[in-house]
């Protein structure tokens, strides 16, 4: 496949969706001389920021609703990765013998350099993020530009293609969902690392089994080569994911790699800002993945102190009277949040609840129990976050209900004393309550921006 594939064809774009790559997808079908359609459930309104971004193509939009015709007629369609396997529309289109793919599958296919794919329940956005650090900015590596993009942030894909030279790395963020697409086509990457496995989006996949088997499909396709091996990175931490490296490392062409928090040197920790064991796990895969593409630990050093984190992942907002609020929006899973609040040793409130994905809270009720000081519970999980807290002996954290994000804050800052952590880390999806984490974090960092000393909102 290449660019020219598209030209004169008609494409159906499903799902513009509010994260970009829909825009990503219908721009570069346009670009390739393509006709194309862009079919959305949601409608102008709702999609107003995505449709702005797309002003000046020429794209023919069925919003609202899915027209069968459309995929009957069309004769390429792009499917969006929240898209659940079996979705009518698009057995229809199979029925039809269209070709049916998507954006991660398009970039894999047309992409002319070597690709590092990192997938994993939980820190998988912030060691995605310092694997790129680290390569963009460590001298000696025998390669050239660094590229960062995926299911992390509003950053294109196909958009890239026209710039990555042969010599390049794409360094990408793959979701479950964008794994499973990659299936269909059989494609993976040269390096594939995975930071851990939990349960995750059990309401998408319908089991742990299920999800564990998508995030394996960037190992069991890759393509194994004794002149240049592909490389394929597990955490030893991780029951599953060390299971698969026994499963996958005595495998010719494949040079299967091991990674620990325990062993991350205390010259790499010198340099390293983020706190939490959670973080140390991210430093010890990311630096894994520098490795395999030549770097050296003292090269891995010298560029740690530039590295500050991501937006919404532990992310200090403001220190008010002695009290530090931070945001961090991205933890939608209870894991994540358990990792949040072992990042600090001072007495914590947290801000938790959110959009039921089906996973259990028993671990983080035992965490909030022991660990927190208070807990302010807002969205859907509420009732089952406080009954996970319930169930524990000797609990001693206060529980409080906030009915908005505004109320949260306020009840977090009565709780709050000199010295103390806010930490708003929901354990839960945004979706009851936001279009989406990054909102999530805006309304909550516009409310703490708003606190004064002493005072209520």
């Amino acid at each position: 496949m290449n660019e020219d594939f598209f030209k004169d064809k008609d494409v159906l774009v499903m799902g513009l969706g509010r994260f970009g790559g829909g825009v990503d997808c219908a721009k570069f079908a346009c670009d390739s001389g393509a006709g194309v359609t862009v079919t959305d459930l949601a409608d102008e309104e709702a999609l107003a920021a995505a449709l702005e971004n797309l002003e000046g193509y020429d794209i023919q939009y069925v919003l609202g609703e899915h027209r069968e015709s459309d995929f009957e007629n069309n004769d390429i369609i792009i499917v969006n990765p929240a898209v659940k396997p079996g979705n009518k529309f698009v057995a229809i289109a199979e029925a039809a013998g269209k070709i049916i793919t998507s954006q991660i599958e398009l970039f894999f296919a047309l992409c002319p350099c070597r690709i590092a794919a990192i997938t994993g329940a939980n820190g998988k956005s912030t060691t995605t993020a310092l694997t790129h650090h680290i390569l963009s900015n460590a001298k000696g590596g025998a390669y050239g530009k660094v590229w960062l993009s995926g299911n992390i942030g509003n950053r294109p894909l196909l958009g890239l293609l026209g710039e990555i030279g042969s010599d390049d790395i794409a360094v990408l963020e793959v979701s479950s969902f964008q794994a499973e697409q990659l299936a269909r086509s059989g494609q993976s990457s040269y390096a594939a690392l995975i930071t851990n496995l939990t349960p995750n989006h059990l309401d998408w996949h319908g089991s742990f089994e299920e999800y564990c088997g998508a995030k394996e499909n960037l190992f069991s396709m890759q393509t194994p080569d004794e002149s240049d091996p592909c490389v394929s990175i597990f955490n030893a931490e991780d029951d599953i994911t060390a299971d698969w490296f026994e499963k996958y490392h005595s495998q010719k062409g494949r040079r299967a790699l091991k990674f620990s928090a325990a062993d991350v040197t205390d010259s790499l920790k010198e340099h390293f800002k983020l706190a939490g064991k959670m973080n140390l796990s991210n430093l010890a895969a990311a630096a894994c993945v520098a490795r395999s593409f030549g770097l050296d630990d003292e090269k891995i050093a010298g560029v740690l102190d530039g590295f500050e984190g991501l937006p919404c992942r532990l992310e200090l907002v403001r220190e008010l009277a002695g009290v530090r609020w931070y945001n961090d929006s991205i933890s939608t899973t209870p894991v994540s949040t358990i990792a949040a609040i072992e990042a600090f040793d001072d007495p914590k409130i947290l801000i938790a609840g959110g959009y039921d994905k089906g996973l259990p809270f028993d671990e983080l009720g035992k965490a909030i129990a022991r660990e927190v000081k208070a807990v302010i519970l807002i969205g859907v999980t509420a009732d089952k976050i406080e009954i996970a807290i319930g169930e524990c002996t000797d609990v001693k954290c206060a529980i409080e209900r906030g009915w908005s994000m505004a109320s949260a804050v306020e009840l977090a800052q009565k709780h709050a004393e000199k010295g103390d952590v806010v930490l708003m880390s929901p354990a839960c999806a945004s979706y009851d309550m936001f279009a989406n984490f990054r909102q999530r974090a805006d309304v909550f960092i516009d409310y703490v921006g708003k606190l004064v000393d002493g005072s209520c909102l």
